[in-house]
Protein backbone atom coordinates (compact mmCIF):
# COMPACT_ATOMS: atom_id res chain seq x y z
CA UNK A 1 0.00 0.00 0.00
CA UNK A 2 1.47 3.41 -1.03
CA UNK A 3 0.68 6.41 1.17
CA UNK A 4 1.81 10.12 0.20
CA UNK A 5 4.18 11.52 2.18
CA UNK A 6 1.57 13.99 3.62
CA UNK A 7 -0.53 12.10 4.86
CA UNK A 8 1.86 9.69 6.82
CA UNK A 9 3.56 13.39 7.94
CA UNK A 10 -0.49 14.17 9.12
CA UNK A 11 -0.95 10.59 10.65
CA UNK A 12 1.98 11.06 12.62
CA UNK A 13 2.38 14.82 13.05
CA UNK A 14 3.64 14.03 17.27
CA UNK A 15 7.06 12.10 15.36
CA UNK A 16 7.47 15.42 12.95
CA UNK A 17 7.59 17.56 16.07
CA UNK A 18 9.69 15.26 18.28
CA UNK A 19 11.74 15.22 15.23
CA UNK A 20 12.19 19.00 14.87
CA UNK A 21 12.95 19.44 18.88
CA UNK A 22 15.77 17.26 18.77
CA UNK A 23 17.22 19.38 16.40
CA UNK A 24 16.52 22.22 18.18
CA UNK A 25 17.96 20.55 21.03
CA UNK A 26 20.82 19.52 19.67
CA UNK A 27 21.69 22.80 18.37
CA UNK A 28 21.47 24.44 22.23
CA UNK A 29 23.67 21.47 23.41
CA UNK A 30 26.29 22.49 21.08
CA UNK A 31 25.93 25.76 21.97
CA UNK A 32 24.46 26.43 18.34
CA UNK A 33 22.05 29.53 17.68
CA UNK A 34 18.61 28.81 16.43
CA UNK A 35 16.90 31.58 14.11
CA UNK A 36 13.99 29.78 13.10
CA UNK A 37 11.60 26.47 13.88
CA UNK A 38 8.74 25.50 12.33
CA UNK A 39 7.92 21.93 14.24
CA UNK A 40 4.88 21.01 12.34
CA UNK A 41 3.41 22.41 8.76
CA UNK A 42 1.40 21.28 5.95
CA UNK A 43 3.67 20.86 3.26
CA UNK A 44 7.06 19.78 2.25
CA UNK A 45 8.96 20.24 4.85
CA UNK A 46 6.79 18.89 7.25
CA UNK A 47 8.96 20.59 9.82
CA UNK A 48 12.41 22.46 9.94
CA UNK A 49 15.09 24.11 12.02
CA UNK A 50 17.37 26.67 11.03
CA UNK A 51 20.78 27.57 12.67
CA UNK A 52 23.87 29.08 12.28
CA UNK A 53 26.45 27.04 11.04
CA UNK A 54 27.71 25.15 13.90
CA UNK A 55 31.09 26.29 15.47
CA UNK A 56 32.29 22.57 14.43
CA UNK A 57 32.01 19.75 11.99
CA UNK A 58 31.36 17.41 14.57
CA UNK A 59 28.87 19.35 15.68
CA UNK A 60 26.94 19.77 12.65
CA UNK A 61 26.93 16.29 13.21
CA UNK A 62 25.65 15.48 16.20
CA UNK A 63 22.44 18.48 15.46
CA UNK A 64 21.77 16.23 12.32
CA UNK A 65 21.43 12.81 14.05
CA UNK A 66 20.06 14.04 16.97
CA UNK A 67 16.52 12.67 16.68
CA UNK A 68 18.03 9.09 16.06
CA UNK A 69 18.77 9.33 19.72
CA UNK A 70 15.49 11.77 21.29
CA UNK A 71 12.92 10.59 18.89
CA UNK A 72 14.14 6.24 19.54
CA UNK A 73 14.38 7.11 23.30
CA UNK A 74 10.66 8.76 23.68
CA UNK A 75 9.18 6.32 20.94
CA UNK A 76 10.72 3.99 23.61
CA UNK A 77 9.64 5.73 26.81
CA UNK A 78 6.03 5.86 25.74
CA UNK A 79 6.21 2.41 24.75
CA UNK A 80 6.83 1.30 28.23
CA UNK A 81 3.55 3.04 29.60
CA UNK A 82 1.68 1.71 27.19
CA UNK A 83 2.50 -1.57 27.89
CA UNK A 84 0.66 -1.82 31.63
CA UNK A 85 -2.37 -0.48 29.92
CA UNK A 86 -2.75 -3.07 27.61
CA UNK A 87 -3.39 -5.51 30.23
CA UNK A 88 -4.59 -3.15 32.88
CA UNK A 89 -8.33 -2.73 34.08
CA UNK A 90 -11.50 -2.51 30.95
CA UNK A 91 -11.44 0.66 29.65
CA UNK A 92 -8.37 1.40 29.27
CA UNK A 93 -7.98 0.25 25.13
CA UNK A 94 -8.37 3.80 24.21
CA UNK A 95 -5.65 5.16 26.48
CA UNK A 96 -3.30 2.13 25.12
CA UNK A 97 -4.14 3.00 21.74
CA UNK A 98 -3.29 6.96 21.76
CA UNK A 99 0.11 6.11 23.87
CA UNK A 100 0.82 3.12 21.03
CA UNK A 101 0.50 5.44 18.12
CA UNK A 102 2.21 8.12 19.84
CA UNK A 103 5.48 6.00 20.75
CA UNK A 104 5.10 4.70 17.02
CA UNK A 105 4.61 7.89 15.35
CA UNK A 106 7.75 9.64 17.59
CA UNK A 107 10.00 6.54 17.13
CA UNK A 108 9.14 6.55 12.75
CA UNK A 109 10.30 9.74 12.68
CA UNK A 110 13.55 8.53 13.72
CA UNK A 111 15.69 8.94 10.75
CA UNK A 112 17.33 11.89 9.97
CA UNK A 113 15.98 13.30 6.30
CA UNK A 114 17.36 13.20 3.01
CA UNK A 115 17.34 17.40 4.44
CA UNK A 116 19.57 16.18 7.11
CA UNK A 117 21.79 14.21 5.19
CA UNK A 118 22.12 16.74 2.34
CA UNK A 119 23.23 19.36 5.62
CA UNK A 120 25.59 16.75 7.09
CA UNK A 121 27.23 16.60 3.39
CA UNK A 122 27.36 20.42 2.94
CA UNK A 123 29.47 20.61 6.23
CA UNK A 124 31.88 18.07 6.46
CA UNK A 125 33.29 19.09 2.39
CA UNK A 126 34.05 22.33 3.90
CA UNK A 127 37.27 23.98 3.77
CA UNK A 128 39.11 23.11 7.03
CA UNK A 129 37.00 19.66 7.88
CA UNK A 130 39.07 17.12 9.76
CA UNK A 131 39.64 14.14 8.02
CA UNK A 132 38.33 12.00 10.92
CA UNK A 133 34.96 14.14 10.52
CA UNK A 134 34.35 12.85 6.44
CA UNK A 135 35.48 9.35 7.23
CA UNK A 136 32.36 9.31 9.88
CA UNK A 137 30.30 11.80 8.12
CA UNK A 138 30.21 10.87 4.51
CA UNK A 139 29.50 7.03 5.65
CA UNK A 140 26.40 8.26 8.14
CA UNK A 141 25.44 10.26 4.84
CA UNK A 142 25.08 7.01 2.69
CA UNK A 143 22.78 5.48 5.31
CA UNK A 144 20.79 8.49 6.08
CA UNK A 145 19.71 8.14 2.10
CA UNK A 146 19.57 4.47 2.53
CA UNK A 147 17.18 5.12 4.84
CA UNK A 148 14.78 7.62 3.05
CA UNK A 149 14.83 4.63 0.13
CA UNK A 150 14.35 2.24 3.04
CA UNK A 151 10.94 4.27 3.83
CA UNK A 152 9.82 3.24 0.32
CA UNK A 153 9.40 0.07 2.03
CA UNK A 154 8.45 1.27 5.34
CA UNK A 155 11.50 0.81 6.98
CA UNK A 156 10.55 3.87 8.95
CA UNK A 157 7.88 2.22 9.90
CA UNK A 158 9.24 -1.06 11.08
CA UNK A 159 11.85 0.88 12.95
CA UNK A 160 8.65 2.57 15.14
CA UNK A 161 7.11 -0.53 15.90
CA UNK A 162 10.29 -2.96 16.68
CA UNK A 163 11.34 0.11 19.48
CA UNK A 164 7.92 -0.15 20.83
CA UNK A 165 7.79 -3.98 20.75
CA UNK A 166 11.50 -4.12 22.47
CA UNK A 167 9.84 -1.21 25.00
CA UNK A 168 7.26 -3.78 25.42
CA UNK A 169 9.26 -6.45 25.59
CA UNK A 170 11.86 -4.92 28.12
CA UNK A 171 8.79 -4.05 30.66
CA UNK A 172 7.51 -7.89 30.56
CA UNK A 173 11.42 -8.97 31.34
CA UNK A 174 12.84 -6.28 33.35
CA UNK A 175 10.53 -4.35 35.24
Amino acid sequence: MILPGFLISILTFPGVIVHEFAHQLFCHWTGTRVIRVCYFQLGNPCGYVVHERPSSTWKHLWIGIGPLFVNTLVGYLIGLLADPLRYGAPGQGPANFVLLWLAVSIALHSFPSSGDARSIWTGIWRKGTPVTAKLVGAPLVALIYLGAVGSIFWLDAAYGVGVVLAAQEARRHFL
